[in-house]
């Protein structure tokens, strides 16, 4: 296990700020996790994945957990579907690169998201028409309240969009493990516009294309630091849908029509339609490719030019089109 004060979590967030935590903790199993001396820990305590959905607005003074468990184990008996427990602190797209190359289905179109396991579960994290809920069969946590391992399904973790229990519970559990499921019966989810004409013969061939779609779009977090997509994709009514296509007269509004008749409307259309692709403020950015995307564009910028920059976004998208953005990157 590491423990260390004063800790300087630059290489713990991908958008690269120059934060400190007064504390950093890294335990390899549950039983060190357990065997924490909790009263000593500076307050508060947050766990954190490789900080991949993550803004650090200032130095942390409490505790940061991290999980050092990793392990992948195939309970593999001969059926069509193939549970696979893993541990937490597993690098997520090394774990679907794994699985793909197993000739394993269910994982290839959420290739490339940055993070671990644990916290993809938390987030829910989303591509291409898939979500990560749609092949977890339950997970395995430490109640931080009442020191001891819990089990939840899937169901229990009431997942929805980039949302969970896990969000609402204040950060009383942390993530140890997540079983999943898999299937060795070829399942391609090809629906999802971008990814209509890609080669299926494998789940392989999916991933591939799936990678040289994102690596378009989005920025390397090893070349430029991000947090990723920044904005949630708004969900709006029929009516408010109306009055966004009001205010882009002779444009086509591209959007999903949603169960119950809601309708979401890409986040990136609404920030690019007001001219912010490539705007600064300090030393963040709006990435030039992919407006839904804010950048450390200098590799120095402050939580405060990224700050800014998204108050900015805010604000001139609301003003123009009546729609509140709302931020998928967590500020800490």
């Amino acid at each position: 296990m590491i423990l260390q004060r004063d800790y300087d979590l630059s290489a713990h967030n991908t958008f690269r700020m120059k934060v400190k935590c007064a504390c950093y903790v890294e335990y390899s199993s549950v039983e060190e996790l357990a065997g924490l001396d909790w009263d000593s820990l500076p307050r508060p305590v947050k766990h954190i994945g490789e900080g991949s959905n993550l803004l650090f607005t200032k130095d942390f003074p409490g505790t940061i957990l991290h999980s050092g468990i990793r392990y992948v184990k195939y309970f593999d008996v001969g059926l069509d579907e193939v549970p696979v427990a893993v541990g937490a602190g597993v690098r997520w797209d090394d774990l679907v690169a794994q699985l793909c190359g197993h000739g394993l289905w269910g994982a290839e179109n959420l290739s490339h998201i940055p993070g671990e396991v644990g916290a993809a579960a938390v987030q829910n994290i989303g591509a291409y028409g898939v979500e990560i809920k749609d092949i977890i069969s339950g997970v395995t946590c430490f109640d931080l309240v009442e020191r001891k391992s819990c089990k939840f399904t899937v169901a229990e973790c009431r997942y929805g969009y980039r949302e969970s229990m896990f969000k609402e519970s204040g950060d009383r559990y942390v993530i140890t493990s997540v079983l999943l499921r898999v299937s060795r019966k070829p399942r391609p989810r090809l629906e999802y516009k971008g990814l209509a004409g890609v080669d299926a013969s494998s789940p392989s061939s999916v991933r591939d294309a799936v990678v040289e779609i994102r690596k378009g779009k989005l920025p390397e977090p090893s070349e430029l630091g991000s947090a990723g997509s920044f904005f949630k994709n708004p969900v709006i009514s029929a009516a408010d849908f109306v009055r966004v296509c009001d205010a882009a007269p002779g444009v086509t509004v591209p959007h999903f029509v949603l169960d119950g008749g809601m309708i979401k409307v890409p986040a990136a259309w609404l920030i690019d339609q007001c001219g912010f692709k490539g705007e600064r403020e300090g030393g963040a950015a709006v990435y030039k490719k992919q407006p839904l995307v804010i950048v450390n564009a200098s590799g120095s910028a402050s939580p405060q030019d990224v700050l800014e920059l998204e108050r900015r976004i805010v604000a001139t998208v609301h003003e123009r089109f009546g729609v509140a953005l709302h931020p998928e990157v967590e500020h800490l």
